[in-house]
């Protein structure tokens, strides 16, 4: 398969489209059959060149020729395959919020199968949460906790227990997974709140330096936001952060997603102007440069170390990466891990060598810093 498209950098230019050619040419039998295929041919070649103009300012018009990667396992270019057969498209939020009901739920199964571990629902500072306990919990990890903010475009729940499950199982380590308050009927600063809440009940048994606190997507952008927050109300912060696709910036648009859609370089999204990024119902009418919504424009010097990880057809890849450059120039310690080619939160698929990768990454980062 071969994917040539299109993107641009103002929403004025309607880039981005994608052309996908698929088929082999034959070359007639008859002479004039014979001469029409190689024009034909010649076209299609000519088509197939790499371009890059560009108006006087700035904006590209970009072609590229990508041939299926030889980087990634076969499952997971089999998974990549099948993902621009099967683009979804919901119309409506009360769609969006059922097709990702139904995949948590059949997901969900996946996880608890794959990584063994007991759950139940519990009251935590007034917010209901999954407490996810290993089988077997060693001596040592008895006083640590984990907190697990699921994804889902902060309108929905994509991964709690998706996420939580494998990090409980392979870390040894309990899992607090918050079902946060969601948009548009509850818009920030609600989710963090909700995050204060569990952390403020959490800190009455565990010591701060044992407490880590991770999520994907949304999950991840409210990490570092109930980090942010956790600061003005001065109080202690956790001992690990894991950021796993995210971003710390509303104000602006990063390359990364005027480039990709959800699914990588398949499926339909709007053209965004970087500088003036549309706000969506999370965001409602507060400052983009907000401390809180925004961490890129709050204090982060002497934040807990952090591990971010995102990968290369990520639309939340720039967000992540340039956080991470603002962590590093605090004097954090902060470490980032791209995959290759793969799209926004593939974690979520088990099936991949890439996924069980990088779940152990995640878990061995844990076991390693939270409450060293």
């Amino acid at each position: 398969m071969n994917l040539v498209f299109e993107s641009a950098k103002k929403p004025k230019l309607s880039a981005r489209g994608m052309l996908v050619k698929f088929g082999r040419f034959l070359v007639g039998f008859a002479a004039a059959s014979f001469f029409a295929g190689l024009a034909f041919v010649g076209q299609a070649v000519a088509q197939e060149k790499n371009t890059a103009t560009f108006d006087e300012d700035g904006t590209a018009h970009v072609t590229r020729l990508i041939h299926p990667p030889a980087t990634i396992s076969p499952e997971a270019q089999k998974w990549m395959d099948s993902l621009r057969k099967n683009v979804a498209h919901d119309s409506t939020l009360k769609e969006r919020r059922r097709r990702t009901d139904e995949w948590r739920a059949r997901q969900s199964a996946v996880a608890k199968e794959l990584f063994p571990v007991n759950i139940q629902e519990q009251m935590i500072g007034g917010v209901r949460c999954d407490v996810i306990t290993p089988l077997e919990t060693p001596a040592a990890n008895k006083n640590r906790v984990l907190i697990n903010l699921h994804g889902g475009g902060f309108n929905s729940d994509s991964g709690s227990l998706i996420e939580g499950d494998p990090i409980a199982n392979l870390a040894k380590i309990k899992v607090v997974s918050v079902y946060y308050r969601v948009a548009p009927e509850n818009p920030f600063p609600a989710a963090v709140d909700d995050v204060v809440a569990v952390y403020k009940e959490l800190l009455k048994t565990y010591k701060p330096k044992n407490i880590g606190i991770f999520g994907t997507s949304a999950g991840a952008i409210l990490t570092a936001e109930a980090t942010s927050r956790f600061r003005q109300l001065a109080l202690p912060l956790p001992g690990a952060l894991g950021i796993f696709s995210g971003l710390a910036d509303y104000s602006r648009a990063g390359d990364s997603h005027l480039m990709y859609s959800l699914t990588g370089l398949p499926g339909e999204f709007d053209a965004v102007d970087p500088a003036h990024p549309p706000l969506d119902a999370y965001v409602g009418k507060i400052d983009p440069k907000d401390p809180v919504l925004s961490p890129l424009f709050s204090d982060l010097k002497g934040w807990p170390v952090v591990l971010l990880v995102t990968s290369t057809r990520d639309l939340l890849l720039s967000g992540t990466t340039i956080f991470h450059r603002a962590l590093l120039a605090a004097g954090d310690d902060a470490d980032l891990v791209v995959f290759e080619v793969l799209p926004h939160a593939f974690w979520y698929h088990f099936e991949l060598p890439e996924t069980m990768e990088c779940l152990n990454l995640m878990a061995r980062f844990f076991d390693r810093k939270l409450g060293r």
